[in-house]
């Protein structure tokens, strides 16, 4: 069997193949409600015959927003509108659907990328950003309010209330963003993490904050539904976080019960310098997968489906996690599995699509004419 296309079992969910759909935001969500844009936008990649969909970044609580425009899950009116998006995915695909549950931290309060990106101050509609520390994300921006023991206890609940959420709406995985410089990964950075108390300092300290809520999601998800954790290998910067406090808190997330390590990088400083090339964050998953024995997806850059195949096939990775990508082609499982001579899972409505030289991509089928 292709390794690309050989299925994987997380606690009660067995993905198809290891094909991701990364979560990627949209910004356009109103008051942190799905709107028609999420039915298009995740009905249409449900249908991609990946073997995992994971929804956006999805805030905890209003002021746990990116944007205006994130998509949120701290209500029982934000629960609703996910609802029927949730429904009639499971109508026409038997994709698993994951969510990533996040929190902006620092980086709140911003404007959606295309208009700028920069903070809203408070008297043009914004709110005042939450962190580790009342450090800036960069200079010029308003300092967050350095989050006290009261507001570690809400966000605390806030997860613990969207985990529960995210349950009743029949999500069958969570995934907790640990990631791009948003406010668990503020408090694993000594960049934006100078806190003198026990969730600052030393780097077990830095680690307390986001194991408690990795902890919390845990426990208040299904026990059958798996858990798994984004988080950025290195901050990309001297000073910052580095592979290896990674992969000791990797191996502090498998004794807890985490389920999978999303690796990527970066996001925590704007001073970064990144050199970008395909496959470019592949290492660091190789080196958490081989260290702590976890599943492991590799994102970055990824687009070719022989390099991808091969990622899984040598141990580097068990999953490919694509987002850009899937967006410029959302049908990418097709044509990798036509690529590698696999088979994908497809709606029947669009069976008679498959070219005349694949005729077994979507598996022992018939289509009759009229």
């Amino acid at each position: 069997m292709t390794a690309l296309f050989a299925p994987l079992t997380l606690r009660g969910v067995t993905l198809p193949n290891r094909i991701v759909v990364s979560p990627m935001c949209q910004y356009s969500a109103e008051r942190g409600e799905a709107t028609d844009w999420h039915m298009i936008h995740l009905g249409h990649l449900a249908l991609s015959g990946a073997g995992l969909l994971c929804i956006e970044a999805t805030a905890v609580e209003p002021d746990g927003r990116i944007t205006p425009g994130d998509l949120g899950l701290w209500d029982d009116v934000t629960e609703a509108a996910l609802a029927p998006v949730l429904n009639a995915i499971r109508r026409h695909s038997p994709i698993p659907v994951a969510m990533q549950l996040a929190h902006a931290g620092r980086k709140a309060s911003s404007r959606v990328p295309w208009e700028g990106g920069q903070q809203i101050a408070v008297a043009d509609g914004g709110w005042l950003a939450h962190g580790p520390s009342a450090l800036p994300h960069k200079d010029g921006e308003l300092p967050p309010l350095a989050l006290d023991t009261p507001g570690m206890n809400r966000i605390r609940r806030a997860f613990e209330a969207a985990a529960k959420r995210a349950a009743r709406l029949g999500i069958d995985a969570l995934e907790v963003h640990a990631a791009h410089g948003y406010l668990l990964h503020q408090f694993l950075s000594p960049i934006a993490n100078q806190r003198g108390d026990e969730y600052g300092g030393s780097r077990e300290n830095r680690m307390r904050f986001p194991l408690e809520i990795v902890e919390i999601v845990r426990a208040a998800f299904p026990a059958d539904r798996p858990v798994g954790v984004r988080v950025s290998a290195t901050d990309w910067v001297d000073g910052g976080w580095e592979l290896d406090d990674t992969v000791a808190f990797a191996h502090e997330l498998k004794r807890r019960g985490c389920d999978w390590i999303d690796v990527s990088s970066g996001g925590v400083s704007p001073l970064q310098k990144i050199p970008l090339s395909p496959g470019y964050q592949v290492p660091f998953a190789q080196a958490v997968r081989r260290a702590v024995g976890m599943t492991t997806f590799a994102v970055g850059l990824i687009t070719d489906p022989a390099h991808a195949n091969r990622l899984v096939e040598s141990g580097d990775a068990d999953c490919i996690a694509m987002a850009r990508a899937m967006l410029y082609d959302p049908r990418w499982p097709w044509h990798a599995a036509a690529q590698l001579g696999a088979q994908v899972t497809a709606p029947p409505q669009y069976w008679r699509s498959q070219p005349r030289e694949q005729k077994a991509l979507f598996g022992d089928i018939s289509f009759g004419q009229r």
